[in-house]
């Protein structure tokens, strides 16, 4: 098989770039909400074993993919499937893939140009002195100013597409390696000041004393689905990276590694945002609107709080950046593999993406009304069925190719861990992984 032209520069380079894709809205904005909608401690020990048992081995069989097929999604799953005698079909899943997340970040690319706009109002101290009232009169006035979403949607998609056209170790590798560590000081950062606060102790308790009781059915499969989504699995974007993977690299400590570094950001994130709630009494089940209301209203109360919250937002904005410029990569991948120039693709991805993401922004407006399925417009659409069905579709079939259609010695040589690390990792992904994945497409479609 033909090696791709670019490689990740080193095995660091690698996991910050999966991470990047990783961390991103999931674990800052989805993740504080949904635990706080789902008993707090009790959601995150079922998320975390979630991520053990499905998360990881799934990743490693989308990284897989990639790694043993040294080429973009289609090509690769094209390729592999012919070795095996398996059916032509199956290079579909790379379309399919690249779908998945252009729906995603058309979506995506509007709610980060949230985070530009609210990083701007903090700066300029918008928010001191403010009352709940106007916090969120506010914001309701801004979701219905169609020009000031289309301008944050299209300068936060310009300034992701820019790095895309670089390359991988031009753009992508240079970002993530500059940006996620100043992540990661920036979580730390605010953590230290929420253990300066009187809700540090009530939020530590929220998020590790876990009550039992509040372990139900429905928060079971909430951890199941977010320990999925959160991982970014099931969308071909890890394929395109297992592609451009050093071939010495270990795919399971990589793995690991990355899943240590996401649920780090979520719990980082988690401290700091319940702590800020909980110091000013506020109720931490207020749910998506957490971020962009309860948040400001918090903040504005606290002292310094203007300061703090600047630095959150932009936190917020750097890891949806950094996450959109690495989901961006496989479609790009992609269109290269059909025979496009790397900045014409990047430009064809650009301006579709940019005009679906329209229909998202007038959603809170001009087409408020269009509810063209299951009584929802545009908006809850694509932010709700591509990372609640289409992942976990994808995610399925990920799973089923690498463990029962792959050639034995294509995955044993990608995994890079011997014959018995293999056995384990197959019978894991064969009859845990794959029935859990079921289990959270399913709860999907209901």
């Amino acid at each position: 098989m033909s090696e791709t032209l670019e490689r990740w520069g080193s095995k660091r380079a690698f996991i910050l770039a999966v991470t990047g894709a990783a961390v991103g809205l999931g674990n800052i904005w989805r993740f504080p909400y949904v635990a706080g909608e789902n008993g707090g401690a009790a959601f995150l020990l079922i998320y975390v074993a979630f991520v053990l048992l499905l998360g990881i081995p799934v990743m490693m069989a989308e990284i897989l993919i990639g790694r043993a097929g040294r080429r973009g999604p289609m090509q690769a799953l094209a390729a592999l499937a012919a070795e095996a005698g398996a059916s032509p079909h199956w290079r579909w899943l790379g379309l399919f893939g690249a779908f998945t997340v252009f729906c995603i970040l058309s979506f995506y690319s509007v709610v980060s140009g949230w985070s530009i706009e609210f990083l701007v109002a903090s700066v300029n101290g918008t928010f001191k002195g403010a009352s709940a009232a106007e916090i969120g009169a506010g914001f309701e006035a801004f979701l219905a100013n169609p020009g000031l979403l289309i301008f944050n949607h299209s300068l936060f998609l310009f300034m992701t597409m820019t790095v895309v056209a670089a390359g991988v170790a031009k753009g992508l590798e240079r970002l993530n390696n500059l940006l996620m560590p100043l992540l990661y000081l920036l979580l730390l950062l605010l953590a230290g000041y929420a253990a300066t606060t009187d809700g540090f102790a009530p939020a530590l308790a929220w998020l590790f004393l876990p009550s039992f009781e509040a372990l139900t059915p429905s928060v079971v499969v909430h951890a199941m689905g977010h320990a999925f989504f959160t991982l970014a699995v099931g969308a071909c974007a890890l394929m395109a990276y297992g592609a451009y993977m050093p071939a010495e690299q270990s795919l399971p400590k990589a793995a690991v590694a990355v899943a240590v570094l996401d649920i780090s950001v979520a719990l980082l994130a988690g401290i700091a945002i319940f702590s800020v709630v909980f110091a000013q009494g506020m109720d931490p089940t207020d749910g998506p609107g957490l971020m962009f209301v309860t948040l400001p209203i918090a903040f504005s109360e606290l002292p310094w709080g203007s300061v703090w919250l600047s630095v959150f937002f932009l936190l917020l904005l750097l890891a949806t950046w950094t996450s959109a410029i690495n989901l961006a990569e496989p479609m790009v991948a992609t269109l290269q593999g059909l025979g496009l120039r790397r900045s014409i693709a990047t430009a064809v991805v650009a301006l579709s993406v940019w005009l679906i993401g329209l229909l998202s922004a007038f959603s809170f407006s001009t087409l408020a009304d269009f509810r063209p399925l299951l009584g929802r417009n545009v908006f809850e659409l694509v932010s709700s069925i591509p990372p609640d069905v289409f992942l976990p579709l994808g995610g399925l079939l990920i799973a089923i190719f690498a463990a029962w259609v792959m050639p034995r010695e294509r995955v044993v040589s990608a995994l890079g861990v011997g014959e018995s690390g293999y056995l384990l990792w197959r019978n894991i992904i064969r009859w845990v992984s794959i029935p859990l994945t079921f289990i959270v497409l399913l709860a999907g479609l209901l």
